[in-house]
């Protein structure tokens, strides 16, 4: 590891749960707006995780980054970040925080500590185990126990990056989290690249569904058109085809292509976008999840009309017109997607509302320039912030003292196994 001691930029240390994979999943794209945020921001960036490096990984090293593999639960970390010395530590999701700020809080108690929740896990969680139920999510599935670690990791941080504007209400309102904790960071898209497809509604052809078959959400949205919506659309459009994208797809995805009923398992994309772009209606029946869609982003960015559900769209557009279809109910849903695959007029239309949209809530100079501002204020401010939040101080002493003996007893029982 190069650590340059008459570098005068400042210095990131992102810890990744994952490496990126910006062609893979949302997440991935948005650690890479990110990264590229902080680089324009000023600063030289490491990027760290303990996890395998996977074949769609991008390759960091090309941006003037550097790649450091570490190891969790052992000590190695605390001579590794002392040694870089960070003036801010990015944690990707509160697992990452939960396993290293501590050593980061005593290595560096200067460096800011930011958390990029990505999505609030516990309410896609909370989701997701009410609708293998058939029930309504109630205020006790949300105040769970990942409720209360990935809460518990927006305190003890010194500010929290969240993606969705819905997620924000819901921490600031249900569980009067201080909003000096927390900032708004969707999507951050280069709306100054945006032009309309040369591709129009008589140039393509076919539905697409899109989306990384690792993600619990993307796998029941493709069981869900296989043996529900599918059948409607096909039985009124007995010549259109649905091409299902995305990346690791499992032996139990590849086995429901069948081009005979117009369904294909195509697995992972090379250029999504171009995809997308060729593809006359995108849809994504997503029945649990949170966060931002990155699927329906780009498919707005390809000009391409999409047809969702309410949680779909959750955060994407507020007041904005949708572009093209939000409904929850499988039959409708289908009505939808027929009638924006065969009107002309209202297939332009909703295309048109897509880059109306992406440059109303995604433009990345003004989420920039805020995101800036904010990381700048709270280092200028740290110690007064960190003080005003009492909440944190107690639980970065409390349960931080919990982890860390649990962290070198696991540490200890490995160097000495029997």
């Amino acid at each position: 590891m190069n650590t340059p001691q008459q570098d005068t930029k400042k210095r990131l240390l992102v810890i990744g749960y994952v490496w990126p994979e910006p062609n893979s999943s949302a997440a991935g794209k948005h650690m890479l707006s990110l990264l590229k945020s902080f680089q324009a921001f000023g600063y030289q960036i490491w990027f760290a995780s303990p996890a395998m490096k996977t074949e769609h990984k991008i390759d960091l090293s090309t941006m003037g980054i550097e790649e450091v593999s570490i190891a969790l639960n052992h000590s190695s970390f605390d001579q590794f970040v002392s040694q870089l010395a960070p003036d801010a530590v990015l944690f990707d999701r509160f697992m990452m925080e939960e396993q290293f700020s501590w050593r980061v809080a005593q290595q560096c108690p200067n460096a800011i500590r930011i958390l990029d929740t990505e999505d609030l896990h516990f309410l896609r969680d909370a989701r997701h185990k009410a609708f293998k139920k058939s029930v309504a999510v109630t205020e006790a599935d949300l105040k769970s126990d990942m409720a209360m670690r990935e809460i518990a990791s927006i305190y003890r941080c010194d500010l929290t990056l969240i993606i969705s504007d819905y997620e924000m209400k819901l921490l600031t309102e249900q569980f009067q989290i201080p909003p000096a904790l927390l900032h708004y960071c969707p999507f951050m898209l280069d709306i100054e690249k945006l032009t309309p497809s040369s591709y129009g509604f008589s140039q393509r052809q076919h539905f697409v569904s899109i989306g990384n078959f690792r993600h619990a959400p993307n796998w029941d949205a493709v069981l869900y058109l296989k043996q529900t919506i599918w059948p409607i659309i096909r039985k009124k459009i007995p010549t259109a085809e649905l091409h299902i994208y995305g990346a690791y797809p499992p032996p139990k995805a590849t086995a429901l292509h069948n081009p005979k009923t117009g369904f294909y398992v195509d697995g992972w994309a090379d250029d999504a976008l171009h995809v997308l772009e060729q593809s006359r209606v995108c849809l994504a029946p997503l029945r649990f999840g949170a966060g931002l869609k990155g699927k329906l982003a780009d498919a707005m960015w390809t000009g391409t009309p999409s047809v969702t559900t309410n949680i779909g769209s959750q955060g994407m557009h507020d007041s904005v017109t949708w572009p093209g279809g939000i409904e929850d109910d499988p039959q409708v849903f289908a009505e939808l997607a027929i009638q924006l695959y065969t009107d002309a007029e209202k297939w332009s239309e909703a295309s048109t509302y897509g880059y109306q949209l992406l440059t109303e809530r995604f433009n990345s100079v003004e989420i920039r320039k805020r995101l800036s501002e904010r990381i700048v204020h709270c280092q200028n401010n740290l110690s007064q912030l960190r003080l005003n939040n009492f909440t944190g101080m107690m639980l970065q002493h409390h349960s931080h003292k919990s982890t860390q003996y649990m962290s070198q007893w696991i540490e200890a029982k490995n160097a000495h196994p029997k």
